[in-house]
């Protein structure tokens, strides 16, 4: 079975952002591996396995994959990306790499009542960026964020819940980590099956992220290409504002929108978690071919 097709082990993304935390303070030239190993508290082997399971690449092309260059050059082809012709709520087959999504817009009026009258289930599952913490309706995933060190399951849990402040929970891990094997193993990315997701926002902010989905596995786009996409040219900032607001991180890619410099800015969930996603998308992608 490929490596890509199954959880990461959940112990290995603690030792993946230890990685990237070297990389950012020395560069992805500096990535001499018996030296990297060694910062890691590894060996050469152990580093080299680590990163093979984790993402399908070596350590070296997983450097260069959370690096600057890498996301400029993701960003090449911006101006086209947005453009694609979309099936209805269904990514078009064009997205051979990636997750398929169908999605359903909440109405105006659910958003109001903070979904007031909705039964929901969350709990955690495993993935390759950490702990998922999901929330989810009859319709689908309503939420989904990320627990580790530095954020308790219960404060990624608040997180998601202060969104719906009105619904009613029901932890079930169950469920959920049977959600969680259809979004973070790619063998499973099939229009048959895809992947189904609730958004509940402003007419803004919806539009934001349904043009989020359209962003392909392994390329990016700045915040101006989503607001020259939405027709609002002059609101980068609010949509960076929307970005940071997406419900439902990873299966909603907006961790693919980054600076005009192709700097990889704020992350609600994390930059190295950012980082993180990217390079595991290049392992996604190498794989493929």
């Amino acid at each position: 079975m490929n490596q890509l097709t199954a959880l990461a082990p959940q112990d290995d993304y603690d030792t993946i952002r230890a990685a990237i935390r070297y990389l950012s303070e020395n560069g992805p030239d500096a990535t001499d591996l018996p030296r990297f190993a060694r910062a890691l508290g590894l060996t050469e082997r152990q580093l080299t396995d680590l990163f093979r399971r984790w993402c399908g690449l070596s350590p070296k092309s997983f450097a260069q994959a959370v690096a600057l260059d890498h996301a400029k050059s993701l960003l090449r082809d911006q101006a086209s990306v947005l453009d694609t012709t979309y099936e209805v709520g269904l990514s078009s087959t064009s997205r051979l790499h990636d997750l398929f999504v169908t999605y359903e817009a909440m109405p105006p009026g659910v958003f109001r009542a903070g979904g007031e009258g909705i039964d929901m289930i969350w709990g955690v599952a495993p993935s390759p960026f950490g702990l998922a913490v999901i929330t989810a309706t009859d319709y689908g995933i309503s939420g989904l964020g990320f627990a580790d060190a530095e954020t308790s399951i219960e404060d990624a849990f608040a997180d998601l819940a202060n969104r719906w402040p009105r619904a009613r929970f029901t932890r079930n891990d169950a469920r959920i980590v049977q959600m969680a094997a259809g979004i973070f193993e790619p063998g499973r990315w099939s229009p048959d099956q895809p992947v189904r997701v609730v958004l509940i926002g402003t007419d803004f902010e919806v539009k934001v992220w349904e043009t989020l989905l359209k962003i392909p596995v392994g390329q990016a786009v700045t915040y101006s290409n989503v607001a020259n996409h939405i027709g609002r040219p002059t609101a980068s900032r609010a949509v960076g504002a929307a970005v940071g607001k997406n419900p439902i991180s990873f299966v909603v890619p907006c961790h693919r929108v980054v600076g005009t410099s192709g700097a990889l800015t704020g992350y609600h969930w994390g930059v190295p978690r950012k980082r993180a996603i990217l390079g595991w998308e290049a392992g996604v992608i190498s794989a493929a071919h």
